[in-house]
């Protein structure tokens, strides 16, 4: 079975978001543990783009959960 145009740009977002979100999780985790507030501990980029990232995947799953639904339909309409 093909995979619509739309489910593709949705799974696309799915993995783009999926890539970023462990993209920001090894760049926080690579951060030293060390106390004080040094000047290259910056974890605000990452956890603001985790965030981001989440929201990418949700949106990517909406997409192909409304594609699921309008087919669904379609097919409820034409059978």
């Amino acid at each position: 079975m093909p995979i619509n145009p739309a489910a593709n740009n949705g799974l696309l977002s799915i993995q783009r978001g999926m890539q970023g979100l462990e993209r920001n999780a090894q760049a926080i985790a690579s951060r030293p543990v060390t106390g004080g507030d040094e000047p290259g501990r910056d974890l605000a980029a990452p956890l603001v783009e985790s965030r981001v990232n989440l929201r990418q995947v949700q949106a990517g799953a909406a997409v192909i959960r409304t594609e699921d639904e309008m087919i669904g339909s379609l097919l409820d309409t034409f059978a």
